[in-house]
């Protein structure tokens, strides 16, 4: 039996590396040459799931892949480079993963990169939509909460939408608070998992520490502080880094980790759970993060919220009105396009 709770495991590729045909997925980075993507692209390089490494951004690219395909890995890596190539860096691709727009700065939230952002995003969405339509799209780009909707509706556009293989990954949010648990616990970070549900910016970011494994409790000072920290860690990193990003690093480590998931499930691997941001009936919010037992075609069941606690439950309500205006917000971005070609 899967836990809803289950931890994935991270794949380190090895020089007595695997052929078999399962582990040749075609693997598309959308924003490779930036903070994310360049980290982001060489953990991909080195898992043995991938086979093929398609680098796709406006500048830089072919010097990325040219330094990438040096490494001793098996992963064969193609750099393309502004629009006139995004087309062929999408074909036959399995999974997409965008993490390309602008980074936040000090004093900005996630919501304020909209403008920029909506508009890669949808542009984004639209060459997938075209040239890869079955493949699984894990979006990394801020504002998630808004640009999974942006995904959904431009994929929905031209017929392609499959609610099962649209991802908004909110990795990094479970990553932070078995990072944070484990500090506070004295425990091994690696042997703590901790959902965290709802959205991916500010009080949407719901952990659930009453369900996390091994069993934690804290007084309820310390876990108000303690679900504060999760929810703005973003903004510890972006004030820390002082004008020069926002958390690259750690982004990457997550999204290769979702990533990673998304291909043992797609090879066939059973249990395999994450929470991520999707397409959901568990609440009354069109999109919501929640554990995910993954499949061969995606999503294979919403394992949903599970039992919460009181203070859990005040977190969920507190977060509807937030989630439903950036959902709002990303579908009606897509309703005032131009055209259905972006």
């Amino acid at each position: 039996m899967f836990s809803r709770i289950a931890r994935p495991t991270i794949c380190i590729a090895t020089r007595s590396l695997s052929t078999s045909s399962q582990n040749n997925a075609k693997v598309a980075v959308l924003g490779a040459s930036g903070g994310i993507g360049q980290p982001l692209s060489l953990l991909l390089k080195n898992s043995p799931l991938v086979g093929e490494l398609s680098l796709f951004d406006i500048a830089h690219t072919p010097g990325v892949a040219a330094d990438l395909s040096h490494i001793e890995t098996r992963a064969h890596v193609t750099g393309y480079m502004g629009p006139d190539q995004l087309d062929a860096a999408l074909k036959g691709c399995n999974v997409v993963v965008i993490p390309a727009g602008v980074p936040r700065k000090p004093g900005m939230t996630r919501d304020d990169l909209f403008n920029t952002n909506a508009t890669i995003v949808a542009t984004l969405a639209d060459a997938v939509a075209r040239n890869c339509p079955e493949a699984m799209i894990c979006i990394i780009a801020n504002p998630v909460n808004s640009t999974i909707p942006i995904t959904s509706e431009v994929m929905k556009k031209y017929g392609v939408y499959n609610p099962n293989r649209v991802f908004g990954v909110t990795t990094l949010d479970i990553v932070r608070a078995n990072a944070f648990v484990a500090e506070l616990k004295g425990l091994d970070p690696a042997r703590v998992n901790v959902p965290v549900i709802g959205g991916h910016a500010g009080k949407t970011i719901i952990p659930l520490i009453s369900q996390a494994t091994p069993k934690v409790e804290f007084p309820a000072d310390q876990l108000s502080a303690l679900t504060a920290r999760i929810q703005d860690a973003g903004t510890e990193v972006v004030k820390a880094k002082a004008g020069a990003g926002s958390a690259t690093l750690s982004m990457a480590y997550a999204g290769a980790r979702f990533t990673f998931s998304v291909l043992d499930a797609m090879n066939g691997k059973d249990g395999v759970v994450e929470c991520a941001y999707v397409r959901s009936e568990e609440t009354e919010c069109k999109y919501f993060s929640t554990p995910l037992l993954l499949g061969k075609h995606g999503i294979e069941k919403n394992l949903g919220l599970g039992k919460l606690s009181a203070f859990e439950e005040n977190l969920v309500a507190d977060a509807i009105g937030e989630l439903k205006g950036s959902i709002k917000k990303g579908e009606d971005f897509v309703a005032n396009m131009k055209c259905a070609h972006v």
